[in-house]
């Protein structure tokens, strides 16, 4: 996020965690959740409306959040697999940096971490899937299909400015950032060794090489956000505080020396000493004013 080491900055961290199952969207950190639609934000870009954020405050918080998810996700039993996962799953962590620093401008650094679990492709013919699961299976292959078609548009440097169709599906319009936005994208193919899924492997191995074609130039996320008027009287106020607080360490810094060493009020004491009479001369010294707004 381009935080340099040394800079005092506070963070705050965000985890919503969602599955596109069947073309609509659900929150999996809520027990019993409505199905959630997707709006344009002119700051923040594709968002969900209504999902739920949670503040995180350690490692732990994440990983509890995420096994709570996985266990609301939706899965069913196939041919193919016992507990085939009939959705897409999509868990974002966003982080907010600012400065500690109090002032009316406060410059924010945003990054955000998006993780999908992507279901896997079906063909009729393995899964021999019927009634509800067949259907599942379309929607999951035609998601899949617009996500390849994105990726396409994104990789291929011959159509540089080509129209990238995000709004085939809700999992591209979702993914818009995380493809051709101020992103790096790493896509983890799972592939089985087995013979009898050799057209499977070379399908999802193809599927995910167009993926490295795709360039990005990635810049620092930071937005400068002006204080509302009544911000600033809780920034006077820290800065009433923090002056305070110098001039108390002020007061105790200068009762320690006049304890190791008197000093006549008013001024620092300097001696001579030389063959001619001695003599003792006095430098006033005037310490700056601090003033409290």
């Amino acid at each position: 996020m381009g935080v340099r080491r040394g800079e005092e900055r506070e963070f705050e961290v965000f985890v919503s965690y969602v599955e596109i199952y069947n073309e609509m969207i659900r929150d999996l950190l809520v027990p019993s959740s409505n199905y959630l639609e997707l709006r344009d934000d002119p700051t923040k870009g594709v968002v969900i409306a209504g999902v739920t954020e949670f503040k995180a405050e350690a490692t732990e918080q994440v990983m509890n959040l995420l096994f709570i998810g996985n266990k609301r996700r939706t899965t069913e039993a196939t041919n193919a697999n016992q507990t085939s996962s009939r959705s897409h799953a999509v868990l974002q962590i966003v982080v907010h940096s600012r400065p500690k620093t109090k002032n009316t401008e406060v410059e924010t650094l945003v990054g955000k971490l998006s993780m999908i679990d992507l279901a896997g492709s079906e063909r009729g013919t393995v899964t021999e899937n019927r009634g509800m699961r067949l259907i599942e299976g379309a929607k999951i292959n035609r998601s899949l299909l617009a996500l390849a078609n994105c990726i396409n548009a994104l990789g291929d440097k011959s159509k540089k400015g080509f129209f990238v169709p995000y709004r085939d599906s809700k999992l591209t319009r979702l993914l818009k950032d995380s493809l051709g936005g101020n992103c790096r994208t790493v896509m983890i193919a799972n592939i089985s060794p087995a013979a009898s899924g050799f057209e499977e492997t070379i399908n999802t191995l193809k599927y995910a090489n167009r993926a490295k074609n795709i360039k990005t130039k990635v810049l620092a996320n930071k937005k400068l956000v002006a204080l509302h008027i009544a911000e600033y009287k809780n920034i006077i106020t820290d800065l009433r505080m923090e002056i305070e607080q110098l001039k108390s360490k002020l007061h105790e810094g200068n009762a320690v020396e006049s304890v190791g060493s008197p000093i006549p009020s008013g001024g620092v004491k300097e001696e001579k000493k030389a063959d001619c009479p001695c003599s003792v001369s006095y430098t006033h010294l005037t310490l700056p004013t601090i003033y409290s707004v």
